[in-house]
C-alpha cells in the first residue's frame, strides 16, 4: 500500500492550493483517508478526514471553513482545497489511509497508511 501526495508548493497568504492524495496499486475505497501536518518545531496533527462509511468530513477547528476534503467517484484520489491559506498553515502535510474506513478520531495511531509528506509553504 502506497499513498502519494502531490499539489503542494509556495503560496502568498490569503492563496488556495490543492493537495492530491493518491494511492499506488490499489484504490482507495473502504479505506477512510485523512490529512495530518506538521510545522517545523512542532508535533504533527490532524487537518481533517473523509470517511468511506458513509461520506462524513471532519476538519479541525483551525481549517474549518478554509479547507475542503473530497474524494472521486472511483475512491481512486482524495483531495484537500485548502483556501485563504494563512502563515501558520506552513508545513508538511501528509495522507493517510484507515483500513476501518471510520477516519475518525483523527489520531495519528489510527491510520494503518501514510505518504511520505510533501510540503506547503505560505509566505506573507
Amino acid at each position: 500500500v502506497q499513498l502519494v501526495e502531490s499539489g503542494g508548493g509556495l503560496v502568498q497568504t490569503g492563496g488556495s492550493l490543492r493537495l492530491v492524495c493518491a494511492a499506488s496499486g490499489f484504490t482507495l475505497e473502504d479505506y477512510a483517508i485523512a490529512w495530518f501536518r506538521q510545522a517545523p518545531g512542532k508535533e504533527r496533527e490532524g487537518v481533517s478526514s473523509i470517511s468511506d462509511r458513509d461520506g462524513t468530513t471532519y476538519y479541525a477547528d483551525s481549517v474549518k471553513g478554509r479547507f475542503t476534503i473530497s474524494a472521486d467517484d472511483a475512491r481512486r484520489t482524495v483531495y484537500l482545497q485548502m483556501n485563504n491559506l494563512k502563515s501558520e498553515d506552513t508545513a508538511i502535510y501528509y495522507c493517510a489511509a484507515d483500513i476501518t474506513g471510520w477516519g475518525t478520531p483523527l489520531l495519528e495511531e489510527r491510520f494503518d497508511y501514510w505518504g511520505q509528506g510533501i510540503q506547503v509553504t505560505v509566505s506573507s
